[in-house]
């Protein structure tokens, strides 16, 4: 069990959200994470027409958690702006380029897919590519999809990296005082272990995932900033989508 945080720190937060920290203080970087996941399930109850309503609520959910732990999060770091697009746009780059590849060695399936496969019969044919814009009008299309992009460049890379790099990669290091490991703090089963289990995250894209996280580790380890991580992971993932869009190559959407 982690120390408890001192009670100044307290000032102005729900006495329900005091007594969640002072017990399990790393709700504070893995609960917008897993607030965030939470909502994801909702996607399967709305029909496609209106699928724009569940992606808005995971956006709002996991912003609205990384508020309500604002006051204890760690320092974010300096943006460092120009490098972070620089590395945002060559990651979207690699991604792309290293899914092909992997597509190429015919290891470019789904991971559960291809785990499965000796008891399925087969190898999994390659990645899925269905195009979403199948039997949507443009109101109903354009809506999620600028939604989708929305959440994947502002939410998605401020709680991932709260839980990647804030929480993970110091908690494999010291999961019971993973508070007291400094940000950026290297060990190879910590920089391996995350990569590794990014691809539980990605299982189409799994291959390229694992190189992702060691090169955002990487990044990490240098400038030992989450900001700069999160502008970085929005950027990537910002052209990624618009590549997608632009080529229509659903694989990657």
């Amino acid at each position: 069990m982690l120390d408890p945080l001192p009670v100044g720190t307290f000032e102005g937060d729900p006495p329900w959200v005091r007594r969640l920290i002072k017990a399990q203080p790393e709700v504070v970087l893995m609960g917008p994470y897993m607030a965030y996941l939470l909502a994801l399930a909702l996607e399967e109850r709305f029909p496609a027409s209106w699928a724009a309503v569940p992606i808005l609520i995971r956006g709002l959910v996991g912003l609205w958690a990384v508020w309500l732990f604002r006051r204890h999060l760690p320092p974010l770091g300096r943006p460092h702006v120009l490098l972070a697009v620089v590395c945002g746009l060559l990651s979207a780059g690699l991604w792309v380029g290293g899914q092909y590849l992997f597509n190429w060695t015919g290891l470019g399936g789904n991971l559960f897919k291809m785990a499965l496969a000796p008891f399925k019969g087969g190898w999994p044919s390659g990645p899925e590519a269905v195009d979403p814009t199948v039997g949507l009008g443009p109101l109903a299309w354009w809506s999620q999809a600028g939604l989708r992009i929305a959440v994947a460049t502002t939410t998605v890379p401020l709680v991932e990296e709260l839980f990647w790099r804030a929480f993970l990669l110091r908690a494999l290091i010291d999961w019971n005082r993973f508070d007291r490991v400094p940000l950026g703090q290297f060990t190879w089963f910590s920089f391996l272990g995350t990569s590794l289990l990014s691809c539980l995250q990605h299982p189409a894209q799994w291959g390229v995932s694992i190189f992702c996280w060691f090169a955002f580790n990487g990044l990490f380890y240098w400038k030992k900033s989450i900001l700069f991580l999160v502008i970085v992971h929005g950027v990537t993932n910002l052209v990624l989508y618009l590549y997608v869009l632009a080529a229509g190559d659903w694989q990657f959407w």
